[in-house]
């Protein structure tokens, strides 16, 4: 049977619109703050147990979830779908410097103004150097499958969007550990090169590798059979990413019912980047004339993260107890209102956008 077409995947990847699931991920992210730091206090034995399940520095119990939370969202990335990029090349340039020379550096700049500085009398001083490698790890990741939720939600082209997510990945396999290492460097944060690496291996590269190939194995039994799959092994990536954060908030636990306004503190930069990054995106597109359905999911791609790959990340570097984990936690809990936000200030500036 031949294998579908750039358009028919793209329009496959991006068919269904939002679960519910997705929609209400912030009240289940809620619901697994609360039920990790009671589970924390009352069983804390359980949970250290837990956290001595490692290897090189990697937590199994941890690594496993996030395959499972990983692999399938990379499944419904067709990196035969990267010489579409030549059809929208402005729409692309944008992107690229946005996800990868803009957003970055401006999420180290705003953790370095607002953590080790407005916030740093509010904060505990052992965790600011880490709650800012949490904010780059956040950024440094651009997102991978939610962004064709939010860009079916804006009426953005299919093929455009499956192809700057397949660029984007396959820039992330190679620039993800040198950009995270520089920027950790710049904001004077000791960089443990081995396990950063292993890391990505780990968590890109053996993950792009095996969703590539069960890609091809369920596309070789016919479109159909990719959709029927996929739907059904689509909400394990939310459950695995649940049963995460249940764990990381029983190590949490104690330092956030201590200081529960640290949360919200890191949420102030993690917002305006969201907000600047999307705006910079969408305006770019307008200046160098692309369309409407071309700007949606470029602004999109710049505003959201892959908070998967950068929970997975902080832990492994820094560990469960680490504000790093905690930062990145703060992008998850976030992510679906702030994004409904912007999907919907860019459906209603569209008129503004065309008139240009």
């Amino acid at each position: 049977m031949n294998t579908p077409n750039a358009a028919t995947t793209a329009h496959a990847a991006l068919k269904p619109a939002i679960s519910f699931f997705e929609r209400y991920l912030t009240v289940w992210v809620a619901l697994c703050i609360i039920a990790g730091i009671a589970l924390g206090q009352f069983f804390p034995g359980v949970f250290q147990l837990i956290g001595r399940m490692e290897y090189a520095q990697i937590n199994l119990p941890v690594g496993l979830l996030i395959w499972v939370m990983i692999i399938p969202m990379l499944v419904k990335v067709d990196f035969g779908s990267l010489h579409e990029v030549r059809q929208h090349i402005k729409g692309i340039g944008v992107t690229l410097v946005v996800n990868w020379l803009v957003k970055p550096f401006s999420m180290a700049f705003l953790g370095w103004l607002f953590i080790k500085h407005a916030f740093a009398p509010l904060l505990p001083a052992a965790q600011l150097d880490s709650y800012v490698a949490g904010l780059i790890l956040l950024a440094a990741a651009p997102c991978t499958a939610m962004v064709f939720v939010w860009s079916r939600l804006s009426g953005g082209d299919p093929l455009f969007t499956l192809s700057q997510v397949a660029l984007n990945d396959s820039i992330m396999v190679v620039a993800f550990a040198p950009l995270v290492g520089l920027l950790l460097g710049i904001s004077a944060i000791a960089v443990p090169w081995a396990t950063l690496l292993t890391s990505v291996v780990l968590y890109i590269v053996i993950p792009v590798i095996l969703a590539q190939i069960l890609r091809k194995l369920l596309l070789s039994g016919g479109q159909t059979q990719f959709d029927t799959i996929m739907a059904k092994i689509g909400p394990w990536s939310i459950a695995a990413l649940l049963a995460t954060l249940v764990l990381l908030f029983a190590f949490q636990g104690k330092a956030i019912i201590e200081q529960p306004l640290v949360i919200v503190l890191l949420a102030v930069p993690i917002l305006i980047q969201v907000f600047f990054n999307a705006a910079l995106a969408y305006g770019l597109n307008r200046a160098v004339g692309e369309k409407h359905n071309i700007a949606c999911p470029s602004a999109l791609i710049g505003a959201s993260n892959f908070f998967e790959l950068a929970v997975a990340t902080a832990i492994g570097l820094f560990g469960f107890h680490s504000g790093a984990a905690l930062a990145t936690v703060v992008g998850v809990l976030i992510e679906v209102p702030v994004m409904l936000l912007v999907v919907r200030i860019v459906n209603r500036s569209k008129n503004w956008y065309e008139c240009a």
